[in-house]
């Protein structure tokens, strides 16, 4: 007997929705919605029955879900997580990263492939994607490298890539020295119309930055500070030691900030002569907002001079023959997308004990932080992205940089874009929904029929103080301990099946 699911009582919010209503689920896909305050079943049953029993399916067994008033809506997708497998599992595993995913109201996720050893082939990256498959929770895309093993030289295994499988390619951890090698992978992924996504960071700018890093850890160590920007021990630490500290770290992340800025600005030329999509992974900087501002508004300039060009052609073509029309493709495949993250969003690096919160990109000044909030505002940023780095709180002592994200992602954005910015809830869930499913080409992201049914359940007003013992994720560290967060994720269904609930 084939099951239909009819989740009620709820409100529904997408891109273009925000309204009280019921969902249709049928064979994995959003079948109906029906907008209307449903508090109980009653109505929207014989609703959904109705188009069940047009759809041929008058034996379908309607299963109810009461959403209890909670929020539902497009799954949220993550193109940049770290899931340390394989080879790193003390860090993270499938199993831990795909329930922290769902914990966090995550459908889909996008895992890097700075691996031990490194996910160079379409046969590891596919394998780790079939045992993801197996654990029945979040989907997961695995990237495969840009160059084999990250030795910087060989793009020979990007031969065998299948944009099915693998939509995303990328160096993340760091970024292609060699821009004739970064201009042929480039050209290779367009050739499949696969998106390269770019860690942009200048390498030699980033070795330069090390030995100041290296000096404030060393100093950190002896004082006991911990590197995600805990508040313990500051208040008891030695004054002209922090002072020190503070001051090696400045350099370092001036350095970085430098690294970042011309390192995007190389990367989205060698795009353009390599006619790619490049995907900017968390961008930081104000500068860099302006390069892929400056970018995207070239292309709408070019695309308004190809439209004018097109429209000639198409009057002059309908004159000579009006059963004929040319189809031209208005933009080349370059194209450039950028994501930002929750602590890049939520935090400003200059300030105590932020500064000693290490990350890369590093955490940056108030006024790259508002840059970032403005980017998302108007267009030029189209996705939120975690940049989830799980490390063992011994690793995370020691310096490696970045934080446990997945499951405090919509928390943070909801508070300080919705509650303290005054973004539009719709405008939320685009960032973290259907953006990210146009990006990467999948039928979800939105409440629409015939859309894959990956939902997220949230209660957009919850207050909630984050405790990194309860994360299903190994990782622990995370600037967030301790802090209060306004949304709070209830639930996920996959596929129309319910796999998490809170």
């Amino acid at each position: 007997m084939t099951k239909a699911t009819l989740i009620y009582n709820s409100r529904l919010l997408d891109e273009s929705m925000d309204t009280p209503g019921a969902l249709l689920i049928l064979d994995g896909r959003i079948r109906a919605v029906f907008q209307g305050y449903f508090t109980s079943p009653d109505t929207a049953s014989a609703l959904a029955n109705s188009v069940l029993a047009d759809d041929g399916c008058k034996d379908c067994k309607l299963e109810l879900y009461d959403a209890r008033g909670l929020t539902v809506s497009p799954a949220f997708i993550d193109m940049h997580v770290h899931l340390r497998y394989p080879g790193q599992t003390e860090k993270e595993d499938l199993d831990s990263g795909l329930h922290a995913a769902a914990a966090g109201g995550f459908g889909t996720v996008v895992a890097m492939p700075n691996t031990n050893p490194v996910v160079s082939s379409a046969e590891l990256a596919m394998k780790i994607e079939r045992e993801a498959t197996a654990i029945g929770l979040t989907h997961l895309f695995q990237t495969v490298s840009l160059t084999k093993d990250f030795d910087g030289k060989d793009t020979s295994h990007l031969d065998a890539i299948n944009k099915q499988y693998i939509p995303v390619v990328s160096e993340d951890g760091h970024d292609v020295l060699s821009s004739a090698v970064m201009l042929e992978a480039m050209s290779k992924a367009a050739a499949k119309d696969i998106i390269v996504s770019c860690h942009c960071e200048a390498p030699t700018l980033a070795v330069a930055a090390r030995p100041y890093r290296a000096e404030a850890l060393s100093i950190m160590k002896a004082c006991g500070l911990s590197a995600w920007g805990s508040e313990d021990s500051f208040e008891d630490a030695d004054e002209g030691a922090v002072e020190q500290i503070d001051q090696n770290l400045t350099k370092a992340n001036d350095l970085l900030a430098l690294a970042e800025d011309t390192a995007t600005i190389r990367n989205i030329m060698l795009a353009k002569q390599a006619g790619c999509h490049i995907h900017i992974c968390h961008i930081s900087t104000a500068n860099c907002i302006d390069a892929v501002r400056e970018a995207k508004n070239r292309m709408l300039d070019e695309e308004a001079e190809n439209l004018a060009e097109n429209a000639d052609a198409a009057y002059d073509a309908f004159e000579e023959d009006k059963d004929f029309y040319p189809v031209k493709k208005l933009r080349s495949g370059f194209d450039v997308t950028c994501e930002v993250t929750p602590h890049h969003l939520a935090l400003c690096g200059t300030d105590e004990p932020l500064i000693r919160a290490l990350v890369n990109p590093p955490l940056r000044s108030e006024e790259d932080r508002i840059a970032l909030i403005e980017a998302l505002r108007d267009g030029t940023a189209d996705v939120i992205a975690t940049d989830h780095a799980p490390h063992t709180l011994e690793d995370k002592a020691g310096g490696s940089p970045g934080f446990t994200g997945l499951e405090t992602a919509f928390g943070i954005c909801n508070k300080v874009l919705v509650k303290d910015n005054q973004f539009n809830p719709r405008r939320l869930s685009q960032l973290m929904s259907a953006n990210p499913a146009r990006i990467l080409g999948l039928q979800k992201g939105l409440l629409k029929a015939s859309y894959d049914a990956d939902l997220t359940l949230f209660d957009p007003d919850e207050e909630w103080i984050v405790d990194s013992r309860m994360f299903c994720s190994k990782g622990k560290a995370t600037p967030f301990d301790g802090k209060k967060l306004v949304g709070k994720v209830h639930g996920l269904f996959i596929n129309g099946r319910k796999v998490f609930e809170r």
